[in-house]
């Protein structure tokens, strides 16, 4: 039995001294085996958090995925092994901090890159991008609906950065909101909102642009909702930079948690990197769990090139200075 299948055996049974034995020989802690699985999959699997711990020490990859495109961390999950899934959760967010290479813009380009000069089309229950990805569907209502009633929460003045298909913003003019100003940048869209009578509310304030562009003809906001399309992590993060100006005091933000929907373990490393990120500029987050797999039949995603969400459950943000929480 060559090392690497040997260190695959000692992970699954949390052998710790063969496998660091195994590993000071040179054994590959990323190699897959017949199965797929790499050791640490196997130690995850097994529940073998000591191994877990070791092999990360020794380099092995967190965010490898099996040929049924799962994780360390979605073995452990599943297996209902808490402290291997702690230490791959933590593992999982410390290497996103440093390098982000799940969701992040990477220096090779962005793959949205074109998406504003890109035609839209339109549908009753979906907006497409050219190539047939979906920009925004009809299945998000209700989530757009809880969003809106979040932001809506404190009253006075919304902003929501992205306009998509309307559904949040419908939510939002259900609260009358004092003033409600929309931030979008996509020209198709612009000219649907603009011909379905959006420009004629009267609370309504709209904005053609980029976000990045038009913040200099924003004000102060009581509740502010950001989903953008064609754009990464690094975007909205950078965005936030902006809410302690852009957020009243009390106020609260939300977002759309679309962030690795595709799959479970990395959707959690991701919503905890967030609430990091966001409580380091002051700020709290509530994550409300809302189930969505009613609303995911298969029917959804015909015509649909890439299915953008396929969890069970949506982790809804509520953000809000921490000392107003208090």
């Amino acid at each position: 039995m060559e090392g690497a299948e040997q260190l695959c055996e000692a992970a699954k049974s949390g052998d710790v001294g063969r496998l660091n034995c195994l590993i000071s020989a040179g054994a590959d802690v990323s190699h897959f085996d017949a199965d797929g699985l790499t050791p640490l999959m196997h130690a995850a699997k097994s529940g073998r958090a000591d191994a877990v711990k070791a092999l990360l020490e020794a380099g092995a990859p967190w965010n490898a995925l099996s040929p049924s495109n799962l994780s360390a961390g979605d073995f452990a999950m599943e297996s209902g092994h808490q402290e291997a899934f702690e230490l791959l959760l933590n593992a999982g967010i410390q290497a996103e901090l440093i390098l982000g290479t799940i969701a992040r813009k990477s220096k090779a380009g962005d793959s949205h890159g074109d998406y504003l000069d890109d035609r839209v089309n339109f549908s009753e229950d979906k907006l497409m991008d050219s190539s047939s990805k979906a920009v925004m569907m009809a299945w998000e209502k209700p989530l757009m609906e809880a969003h809106g009633k979040a932001v809506c929460s404190q009253g006075g003045h919304i902003l929501n950065i992205g306009f998509g298909m309307g559904l949040v913003d419908t939510a939002i003019q259900q609260y009358a909101p004092a003033t409600h100003t929309i931030v979008e940048a996509h020209p198709d869209v612009f000219k649907r909102m603009l011909g379905t009578g959006w420009g004629d509310k009267d609370n309504v304030r709209i904005i053609f642009g980029r976000w990045q562009d038009v913040l200099s003809q924003l004000g102060s906001y009581d509740g502010i909702f950001f989903d953008t399309y064609g754009e990464y992590y690094e975007d909205m993060r950078e965005f936030h930079q902006h809410l302690p100006v852009l957020l009243k005091p009390g106020g609260i933000y939300s977002f759309f948690n679309g962030l690795c929907g595709d799959n479970a373990f990395f959707h959690i490393v991701y919503c905890h990197l967030v609430s990091l990120e966001l409580e380091n500029l002051g700020y709290s987050t509530q994550l409300i769990p809302l189930p969505v797999k009613a609303c995911l039949g298969e029917e959804v995603w015909e015509g649909v090139k890439q299915k953008y969400w396929q969890l069970d459950t949506y982790y809804l943000p509520v953000c809000q200075t921490k000392q107003d929480e208090e």
